[in-house]
């Protein structure tokens, strides 16, 4: 634009200026509180009042990139980080960068290399209390990002990961500081998902000694309730709970909120701060005709049923209604549970299923039928009973608002009816704030979730902190444990005045990296899976660990990029 300006009008000369002073402030690190309202305030007076198209349109690209990517700019500004792995002051691995917890990959990657298997999980723990859950639904975004990738394929890091957590026969705990006046403090924890967990394991490494209390019989929110044991082996689960129960925290189960307690009753209590990790519990509506007949589930309450309770109805010919892992989970449980017959009807394609891919493949190995480019809509009921989904073929028109193409009918399509006798929606989840929250004046999103401040949780009351599903909508668990550590140290700057997240320093490990070397030429490993005769008919774990010399040669591939991007200072072993 500077080069084009003709130089006449002070908005196109100067404003598109200072706009771009301020955005490589922020992709510098540099960035503060306020610098997007400046973007936009001063992008709107610039359309608004120069002189030609050039000037008028200028703005375009940085004001539609806040609109559609406000997220990747509060990031930057308030946690230094960049999670597209392209801003240099900003990256120190692009791995690292790509992991909503932070995790020092390159770290325990490089350890697991020296086949110093302790110290690579006490590196992991320093950021993330759930190595094992991670190792088997993380959704590696660490992977999308490796370097490694420009010369074959990415480095299995979810795979090494795995190999590393199997290798501790005793849990060792993470670097803890004690602190009197902390243990005194009371704080409350609701939910006892990954977030909430995340927050207490962090809390407790600063001394406090938070309770949690669960709404049901065992702890762990959605990891237990909603994802499924051929995943993630319940032991797993439970052993990592147990190691965040030995560092202090209490884990009081059945006590809902809005049930037996209210956040009202805690403050009177003495409680001095809050942590509302509820998740989103609910499943969402289809708004379909007969979606209260018989027959008829949302997945969360169905894979919570069978998940918790070891019993629920299967139909024999079973119709799960949406793309995302819910919907493989649920088709695959089915599938597990004695179905005749499942299909997956998705009303985009199959390429834009937010589900693991492997995933859908390994459901569609395992027999599950899927079908894209169809919409419900009606539940087909004969005597009150869900016989089949009515629905209509799809095409992909314009893009909407999170970048997809909307689905809509096609003019030419007839509509068909899918056979059913039982039909699971998993279309989405949802929080029933009234519930929750009672009489308390809690400001929420226009989508229906808390609304905190991403850099520590806060929220619109004082003393209560949220994360998780019940602040973010539905993500991932690595998403939910990031928002964990960040309110835990919310809640400590709340309660002491200032940060004390010791745990957030830079540091090296001692490893061998010759910078000089060829990087090794060995292949990708991947990770083995029981044959599908030997699983549809039990929920054993599907995915077998690497071996020890597997895991160390996948390990050898990493680049190090991280190399020399530590401060010298900082450098030190853990």
């Amino acid at each position: 634009v500077q080069d084009e300006s003709c130089g006449k009008c002070v908005p196109c000369r100067i404003g598109t200026k200072r706009m771009l002073e301020i955005v490589e402030r922020i992709c510098r690190g540099e960035g503060e509180e306020g610098d997007v309202e400046k973007l936009i305030a001063l992008g709107q007076q610039i359309k608004d009042t120069a002189l030609c198209g050039l000037g008028q349109t200028a703005p375009n690209p940085v004001l539609s990139a806040i609109r559609h990517f406000r997220k990747e700019f509060d990031i930057h500004i308030r946690e230094k980080r960049c999670p597209a792995g392209v801003c240099p002051e900003l990256v120190r691995a692009p791995c690292m960068s790509a992991c909503p917890a932070g995790v020092y990959i390159p770290g325990f990657v490089s350890l697991i290399g020296e086949k110093r298997y302790a110290e690579a999980l006490r590196v992991h723990r320093d950021n993330n209390p759930f190595a094992s859950v991670c190792a088997r639904v993380c959704f590696h975004t660490c992977e999308d990002k490796c370097r490694r990738a420009t010369l074959d394929e990415p480095v299995s890091i979810r795979g090494i990961k795995r190999f590393m957590v199997e290798q501790e026969v005793t849990i060792q705990l993470p670097e803890m500081r004690e602190n009197e006046a902390n243990a005194k403090r009371k704080i409350a924890i609701i939910g006892g998902g990954p977030a909430s967990l995340t927050c207490a394991y962090f809390l407790a490494r600063l001394g406090y000694q938070p309770k949690v209390f669960e709404a049901t019989q065992r702890p762990g929110g959605m990891l237990v309730q909603a994802i499924p044991a051929y995943r993630l082996p319940r032991e797993e689960l439970a052993r990592e709970i147990r190691m965040i129960e030995r560092m202090g925290v209490e884990i009081e189960t059945e006590k809902a909120l809005g049930k037996d307690f209210t956040l009202q009753q805690l403050r009177d209590e003495g409680y001095e701060a809050v942590f509302l990790g509820v998740g989103a519990p609910s499943g969402a509506k289809l708004r379909i005709a007969n979606e209260d007949a018989e027959g008829v589930f949302d997945s969360i309450a169905f894979l919570r049923e069978y998940n918790l309770r070891g019993n629920v109805p299967v139909g024999k010919k079973v119709v799960v209604i949406g793309g995302g892992n819910a919907a493989i989970d649920a088709a695959r449980t089915a599938v597990r549970l004695g179905a005749e017959s499942v299909t997956v009807l998705y009303r985009r394609t199959r390429d834009e299923m937010p589900a693991y891919k492997e995933e859908i493949e390994e459901a569609e190995n395992e027999g599950v039928i899927l079908k894209t480019l169809v919409a419900p809509q009606e539940i087909v009921v004969e005597k009150g009973k869900a016989v089949g989904v009515k629905c209509n073929h799809m095409w992909l028109g314009e893009f909407d608002r999170s970048g997809r193409r909307r689905p809509q009918a096609r003019e030419d399509g007839e509509s068909f009816v899918e056979a059913a006798d039982q039909v699971i929606a998993a279309i989405g989840q949802s929080l029933d704030a009234k519930k929750m929250l009672g009489d308390l004046d809690v400001k929420m999103t226009l989508s229906g979730y808390v609304a905190a401040d991403p850099l520590h949780g806060r929220t619109s009351v004082e003393w209560l902190f949220a994360g998780g599903d019940a602040a973010d909508g539905p993500s991932s668990v690595a998403e939910a444990i990031g928002a964990g550590e960040r309110a835990a140290v919310g809640i400590d700057k709340y309660l002491s005045g200032e940060e004390h997240a010791f745990w957030r320093e830079e540091y090296d490990v001692d490893t061998d990296f010759d910078p000089d070397a060829e990087p090794s030429d060995a292949p990708r490993a991947r990770m083995k899976l029981i044959p599908v005769e030997r699983r549809v008919h039990n929920f054993n774990e599907v995915e077998l660990a690497f071996t020890e010399s597997v895991a160390v040669r996948e390990a050898r591939r990493c680049l190090r990029c991280d190399y020399c991007a530590a401060p010298a200072e900082k450098t030190a072993s853990r």
